[in-house]
């Protein structure tokens, strides 16, 4: 990329998305959104990547959400565009079949909880703190909410957003909002340690089961088992699974041709 606003780092078959704007609490600007779809679509092109992890840059914020600064326009519309630049980004990590980990290295604000939302798995510092402060400048978190109703029980994610008052690491964890907490001296550890599970795993059945379980999401039930038989079927077809059932039945640790 050619900004330092969003850092995108690729090794070892994960990519690493830093908001690089330590000194304002890494906001989102509509450079930094920009910046993070087109990150999300590099690494979905790349049939080596393995895993992305999104992150902010420093200690003590993750993402405190949209840029408040006059002129920063965060909040400025095109009301003849049905989307927003905020929305599109969603629908690109939804899209996104690579597996997704928010590490969370501090405070998690507004539009920060969309980015944490968007992720499938979170590691978060023990000392994160976990809101939607947006009722006190007289917004909502709109978006964020679409997300965070098919995480937060509903009556907690009300609370949160009529009152934006916010929770700690804990009750993240409680909740289901977070997989994890450590202290600050071990995120990174324990990123690695989660990241090592998915890596030795393989890429199709992964690729291909997220994009199954996004698409049953709203399903009935007999949709829903109708539709993953087809799939599993699919999936039976594939390089990784004879790669799997024969490194099963020979007693040796596969090696995913990725197809």
């Amino acid at each position: 990329m050619t900004t330092d606003a969003v850092l995108y780092q690729e090794a070892g078959g994960v990519v690493r998305l830093t908001i690089n704007r330590q000194a304002d609490r890494n906001p989102l600007s509509t450079e930094v959104i920009g910046l993070l779809r087109d990150g999300l679509r590099r690494a979905q092109s790349s049939p080596d990547v393995r895993a992305i992890v999104l992150t902010g840059a420093g200690e003590r914020t993750f993402c405190a959400g949209g840029d408040l600064k006059p002129g920063a326009k965060s909040f400025v519309f095109d009301y003849t565009d049905p989307g927003t630049h905020f929305a599109r980004l969603l629908n690109a990590a939804t899209e996104c079949t690579i597996p997704m980990v928010a590490r969370v290295n501090g405070h998690c604000m507004a539009g920060g909880m969309g980015l944490l939302g968007m992720c499938d798995m979170a590691v978060a510092s023990s000392s994160a703190i976990f809101g939607l402060p947006e009722v006190k400048i007289g917004l909502f978190p709109m978006q964020v909410d679409a997300l965070l109703q098919r995480l937060i029980p509903r009556r907690k994610l009300i609370e949160m957003s009529l009152t934006g008052e916010p929770i700690d690491a804990p009750e993240a964890l409680a909740i289901g909002l977070i997989n994890y907490h450590v202290p600050a001296a071990e995120l990174d550890a324990k990123v690695d340690w989660l990241l090592a599970r998915l890596l030795d795993k393989s890429p199709t059945a992964i690729r291909r089961g997220k994009h199954a379980m996004e698409s049953i999401s709203d399903m009935t039930l007999p949709q829903a088992v109708a539709y993953m038989a087809t799939q599993l079927g699919t999936l039976a077809l594939t390089e990784d699974a004879r790669e799997g059932l024969s490194a099963f039945n020979e007693k040796r640790a596969p090696k995913w041709p990725g197809r």
